[in-house]
Order: structure tokens, then C-alpha cells, then sequence
């Protein structure tokens, strides 16, 4: 049974795969991720918690910022991240001919 396994190889290791192109794919992924993330706290943490005070001084139709910004904003900000993330991974995975999209346009 273990001949059958091995008929197939030289006897040698196996041949060793270019994966260069994973750790290039996986560092602008790792890099996308950590800016949006960045902006989402930036938005979340600091505009609707420690910035709060200051951002209360400006009022945006009838509604004090800094209240907006910790109720609302940081939901808004990241729905949009997530479309961005979507749309900007769609790119990269294009680039590295990963794409999960046929021609047409729908999905394989």
C-alpha cells in the first residue's frame, strides 16, 4: 500500500511552491485592515468618547456633534469601512488573480 503512495515521486523532496505572492497578497490585506480599523477608532474612540466635550460646542441641525458622533457617527463610518473594504479587496484580489468573480460579473 505504501508503494502505491510513492510510485508517483522521485524519491526526492517535493518541488517547493513560489508563495511569494501570498505574503504580498497577505500584507496589503493586513494593511488595509489596520487603517480602516484605525479610522473606525479614531471615529468610535475618539470622536464619541474622549473628544466628546469639544465636539458638543458644534451643533449640526439642532443635534450637539460629539452626541452624534457617539450615537450615531461611529455606526454610519463603519458600514461605510465595510463597503470599502469589499470594494478595495475586490481590487487586490483582481491583482493577484484571485478573484471570486467570473467575467460577467457574477460569482463562480
Amino acid at each position: 500500500m505504501s508503494d502505491v503512495a510513492h510510485e508517483g515521486t522521485s524519491g526526492g523532496p517535493p518541488e517547493a511552491e513560489d508563495t511569494s505572492w501570498r505574503k504580498r497578497y497577505w500584507k496589503k490585506n493586513l494593511r488595509l485592515m489596520i487603517t480602516l480599523l484605525a479610522i473606525w477608532f479614531t471615529v468610535s474612540f475618539g470622536f464619541g468618547i474622549l473628544l466628546i466635550e469639544p465636539l458638543n460646542n458644534i451643533v449640526i441641525l439642532g443635534f450637539p456633534l460629539g452626541l452624534w458622533f457617539a450615537q450615531q457617527g461611529s455606526i454610519y463610518v463603519f458600514v461605510i469601512l465595510i463597503l470599502v473594504y469589499a470594494l478595495w479587496m475586490d481590487k487586490i484580489d483582481d491583482e493577484f488573480g484571485v478573484a471570486e468573480r467570473n467575467d460577467e460579473g457574477g460569482y463562480k
